[in-house]
């Protein structure tokens, strides 16, 4: 769901870690030039798995697009930053 021009939402609930995996990479992979983060749903108590698989995936420089991981408003969010404000 875009939530704005410039944030992408995408709600990882009920997915497997690898699967939630995919579904992120599919929204870096397409995120325009406008979108500067993209907030990951992933849940507070079933979600753990989950961000811990985001934060391997796209920690530490692998995914290009990504410029750093930062945590949402609440435990079960976890923000991916494309580009700085």
């Amino acid at each position: 769901m875009n939530l704005s021009a410039g944030i992408i939402e995408i709600d990882l609930h009920g997915m497997r870690a690898e699967e939630a995996v995919k579904a992120v990479k599919r929204e870096v992979a397409k995120a325009s030039s406008a979108v500067y983060t993209i907030r990951v749903i992933h849940g507070y108590h079933g979600g753990t798995s989950i961000r811990s698989a985001i934060e391997d995936e796209f920690s530490y420089g692998r995914e290009s697009k990504v410029l750093r991981i930062r945590p949402g408003s609440n435990p079960g969010i976890t923000e991916l930053i494309l580009r700085e404000m």
